[in-house]
């Protein structure tokens, strides 16, 4: 990659400039090349100078000027200028970028994918929200960041592998169960009180007339304790259905599905926890079995098995966490949780390093709140079942795509509103629109000339020189730097930025420059153009998940 080539290009003259005496010798700061903030300064800029001067005590200026004599060429660029107080700015040749329409071309859909991974082995695991409730918006986005994470580190050379981990187990489970049994008998008629700790929503009659629906009376004819069990298996089936089938519908797929109770079948369980109890983590007192993170700078210990007997949660996710390093070996973890989860970030980190595994591994990302909103008024119930609005009714009012891209718009560590009426909107107000548009308009283009079916020739790149043409051509060899970003930061919402900036630099191309006109050289050469453009539009748009339309 270009960018990376300039960085090593300076970091190199830098090294010499130590050898020479015209800069301290040491350690060199990090050397960073980046787009400046005004196009007219260059298309890359480098502040090393500035840095290096600082240590020196010398002008920055001549130093930058110093560390360009010591610069190689580089075909890729015209011309290398300072800039005060310090700046090294890169501008790239006309004939260079008019090439990379021909590059994009001939890589069609691999165009933008990098080694960056090198092959290591990542898992993303995402949504896992407990199967006793409908999916809500807040699942909705973690969903759609940890997908969309997944496309990119996928082209970014890393083999990846989704995964949703049931919470099959435990006290949730069994309050589900209880309250699915009580919903069942009063489908029937009969007199019960649902459990304190039960789950009063509306889905739960609907769950318990499906079973009732298939199973009949039958389950009642059974002792109260296996009648529980029996439909809190079936009942869990179905949760998990509907879950599958949201997701699916937000367009979200998984390579596996874990289920929390493998991890006490499996042996995994009762390793993690040896692990912590041979390296003198765990504890027991008052009549618990505890983890004794304060060992490990926590600000206090946590339970891991209750006085009962029973797990809790948090050992739960140590033995998954066990199993995801010790027994299938990836080199990387990504969990993606919710807002509720911020607290059972640090002792998670505490329990994995307790087993010996290098927490740097380990990568937790929350996703924060999400608030919608129908242009300044907040929606807060659903109009349908009176209860916190679910995800499917979000797609099915707005659809996947314009959900994927306001899911992920915004910074996973931020809270979002999304606007539903904007989301729904048919113009170019909502980027949704804005930058699928551009796509269907060079889908437009393409089928016009289709059907006009004029040969036009190859298209010659070297005829591209106005600048609303090298202005897109920019825009579009961007999308490997985007790839690289993503994957390094694990900030997906640089995508939805560039799709926007990429459609705002191909609609004002759109109108400055027409694309088929009579002059049949220019035409071709526009054409392969805008075929390359459709490309990385592609691209793009499959990477956050969403279609690419032909027509709008």
């Amino acid at each position: 990659m270009l960018k990376n080539r300039l960085e090593s290009l300076i970091k190199g003259a830098a090294l010499e400039a130590q050898q020479r005496g015209l800069c301290p010798a040491g350690a060199l700061p990090e050397v960073m090349v980046e787009h400046p903030p005004d196009a007219r300064l260059g298309d890359y800029a480098c502040n090393l100078a500035l840095k290096l001067a600082r240590v020196a005590g010398t002008s920055p200026l001549a130093l930058a000027q110093a560390l360009v004599k010591l610069l190689p060429p580089v075909v890729e660029v015209a011309r290398v200028e300072v800039a005060p107080p310090g700046f090294i700015n890169f501008t790239l040749s006309e004939q260079w970028l008019q090439q990379q329409v021909e590059v994009i071309v001939a890589d069609g859909e691999a165009y933008g994918n990098t080694d960056q991974g090198k092959g290591a082995r990542v898992q993303v695991e995402f949504v896992s929200a407990n199967p006793t409730g409908p999916l809500h918006v807040g699942h909705g986005r973690g969903a759609v960041i940890g997908s969309a994470l997944a496309n990119v580190l996928s082209v970014a050379g890393y083999k990846v592998e989704r995964e949703y981990y049931i919470n099959d187990a435990g006290s949730q489970i069994e309050a589900f169960s209880e309250s699915l049994y009580t919903r069942y008998q009063q489908a029937f008629g009969m007199e019960a009180e649902m459990p304190a700790s039960g789950y009063q929503g509306h889905y739960v009659k609907v769950v318990a007339e499906q079973i009732k629906g298939k199973e009949g009376r039958r389950l009642l004819d059974l002792a109260r304790k296996e009648a529980v069990a029996e439909l809190g298996k079936l009942g869990l089936r179905l949760m998990l259905a509907a879950i599958r089938d949201d997701l699916s519908l937000l367009k979200v797929e998984y390579d596996n599905w874990f289920s929390e109770q493998d991890l006490y079948l499996g042996g995994q369980y009762e390793k993690a926890i040896g692990m912590l109890r041979q390296g003198g983590y765990v504890a027991d007192k008052e009549g618990a079995t505890w983890f004794a993170s304060t060992a490990l700078g926590e600000n206090k210990d946590n339970v891991l098995v209750r006085s009962d007997g029973t797990p809790t949660y948090f050992a739960a996710d140590v033995a998954y966490h066990y199993d995801k390093f010790a027994k299938r070996g990836f080199d990387r973890v990504i969990d993606i949780w919710g807002a509720d989860h911020q607290g059972h970030v640090s002792r998670m980190r505490t329990a994995v390093e307790a087993m010996g595994i290098d927490p740097k591994r380990l990568t937790i990302i929350i996703s924060q709140l999400v608030t919608l909103k129908r242009g300044e008024q907040a929606v807060r119930l659903s109009k349908r079942s009176g209860e916190i609005i679910t995800l499917r009714e979000v797609i099915e009012e707005v659809g996947p795509d314009a959900c994927r891209f306001f899911f992920l718009s915004r910074s996973a560590d931020s809270q979002m509103d999304f606007d539903l009426e904007l989301a729904k909107k048919q113009s170019l107000d909502n980027p949704v629109y804005y930058v699928q548009y551009a796509h269907a308009r060079i889908a437009s283009i393409m089928r016009f000339m289709e059907e006009k079916g004029g040969d036009y020739g190859e298209g010659d790149v070297s005829l591209l020189v106005a600048e609303p043409e090298l202005s897109l051509i920019r825009k579009m060899i961007a999308l490997p730097e985007v790839i690289e970003t993503v994957a390094a930061t694990l900030a997906p919402h640089y995508l939805p930025y560039y799709a926007q900036e990429l459609a705002t630099v191909f609609h004002s191309f759109y109108m400055q420059c027409r694309v088929v006109t009579d002059d049949k050289a220019l035409t071709a050469a526009r054409l392969k153009l805008v075929k390359a453009a459709r490309q990385v539009f592609s691209k793009t748009l499959r990477l956050m998940g969403m279609g690419a339309p032909d027509k709008m």
